[in-house]
């Protein structure tokens, strides 16, 4: 079975840090492209971060504009965990954030549409106050 575990949300202050885990069985790891979406109430769901095999320029990640610099995703092989650091957190990243991991390569295009990662995992909650 297929299993993407999600760790590390919580409550913090704006400008506090918080790191998000996602261990993974039950599928090749290693092979799999994995980014980290994330929906508020009300609003749709967003591609935070990436890494994605068909990108060639800055390690193979993406960020969105509205975290760059501010956000880090890596991967420990060893530990089949995708990670994602958040640092000076603002009110506005108050979200449910979700792993997911796609059974084939994708383009850079299809990362941002959720139909193309085939596991997810349960969700974790991130709440920033100002």
């Amino acid at each position: 079975e297929v299993q993407l575990v999600e760790s590390g949300g919580g409550s913090v202050q704006a400008g506090g840090s918080l790191r998000l885990s996602c261990t993974a069985s039950g599928f090749t790891f290693d092979d799999s492209d994995m980014g980290w979406y994330r929906q508020a109430p009300g609003n749709s769901c967003e591609l935070v971060s990436a890494k994605v095999s068909t990108i060639t320029s800055d390690g193979g990640t993406y960020y969105a504009d509205s975290v760059k610099g501010r956000f880090t995703i890596s991967v420990d092989n060893a530990k089949n965990t995708l990670y994602l650091q958040m640092n000076s957190l603002k009110p506005e990243d108050t979200a449910v954030y979700y792993c997911a991991a796609a059974s084939a390569p994708i383009g850079y295009y299809q990362a941002f549409s959720p139909r193309s990662f085939q596991y997810w995992g349960q969700g974790t909650q991130v709440t920033v106050s100002s």
